[in-house]
């Protein structure tokens, strides 16, 4: 599209009427599209595609390339990435750095990917860990919080957080657990919990001792999920005790509403006014059954409570969306 100098100068020389430049000088002024966010997104999804193509080569030519070929070929895949990130990096600061390159990042969570195929795929080949499953979970953790620091970035900085959450529930899950897939432990659930309440203080620790204190929403938004999801599956677990667990839930529901408000973040209020309906809901149901209601009775009073609760919640986030807009 033309700027509008352009059509001055035209105008200058007579090539365009007064009537049409009028009608040019009207038109509002348009500010460049940006496409910053398509574009991340394009290339995080293309780091994505391209570590998940690799293992599914890997699926169809393990007979006949060999465990050594393709642990060297991903080996020196993610060591390209890691030499690139090193001799590309910004000075450290505890303070946030800005990428050098477009590429950077995007070299960095490939070489981490890279690096998290190679160790699994090497417990897979040689078993060099044996049973200490924790371990597989543990290195990739401890060399992604580095990286995260180190090169400043948020996409592993998730990554290592994932792996921390698996380390955990690994470390704290007895063998015969995982074998036989069962994970209805209250272990898992009560550890899940203490987990998610963990990150949310280092999330606050970060910031007030200003230690990467960016990186802080990617703690308190992990933290807040584990919590609230924690929160539910007791709920759900503890059958004879919802009761108590529906109170513990109330707990980070009135904590992160607050924190949503003085950070006029309406991403929080919604995410946990859906888990405490959530778990508002599954308290309903269960007293109706402990009531002794009869089934028509209970499709009743089910449909009354979520037709009604869903026009009050509909209601209350339309309210809460507009109240943080003005402030």
């Amino acid at each position: 599209m033309l700027e509008k100098s352009t059509f001055e100068k035209l105008y200058g020389e007579g090539l365009i009427s007064p009537e049409s430049m009028e009608k040019i000088r009207s038109l509002p002024a348009r500010e460049p599209l940006n496409l910053y966010w398509e574009i991340r997104t394009i290339l995080y999804a293309g780091v994505l595609l391209v570590t998940g193509g690799l293992g599914l080569w890997i699926y169809k030519n393990l007979e006949s390339l060999g465990h050594l070929v393709i642990l060297t070929g991903v080996a020196l895949l993610g060591l390209g990435c890691f030499v690139y990130c090193f001799l590309r990096r910004a000075p450290f600061s505890w303070g946030k750095s800005w990428s050098p390159d477009g590429l950077f990042d995007y070299l960095l969570l490939l070489g981490c990917l890279l690096f998290l195929i190679f160790i699994g795929y090497w417990q897979y080949a040689y078993h060099v860990f044996g049973d200490r499953y924790g371990l597989e979970s543990f290195i990739p953790m401890v060399v992604f919080f580095f990286c995260a620091y180190y090169f400043d970035s948020m996409g592993v900085l998730g990554l290592a957080i994932s792996n921390l959450a698996a380390w955990v529930g690994i470390t704290v899950t007895p063998n015969r657990l995982l074998k036989d897939n069962d994970f209805n432990s209250s272990t898992l659930i009560v550890t899940a919990l203490l987990l998610g309440i963990l990150l949310l203080l280092v999330g606050k620790l970060t910031q007030r001792w200003k230690i990467k204190s960016h990186f802080e929403p990617a703690y308190t938004n992990f933290g807040l999920h584990m919590t609230f999801i924690a929160s539910l599956a007791g709920l759900f677990h503890f059958d004879n005790q919802y009761g108590w667990w529906l109170l513990l839930l109330s707990i980070p529901t009135l904590y992160f509403y607050r924190e949503s408000i003085r950070n006029r973040s309406f991403y929080q209020v919604l995410v946990l006014t859906l888990y405490f309906y959530c778990g508002m809901s599954y308290a309903f149901l269960r007293l109706m059954h402990q009531l002794g209601m009869s089934i028509s009775a209970q499709i009743y009073a089910g449909c009354f409570y979520f037709i009604g609760s869903a026009i009050a919640m509909v209601y209350f986030l339309m309210d809460r969306n507009q109240k943080i807009r003005q402030l």
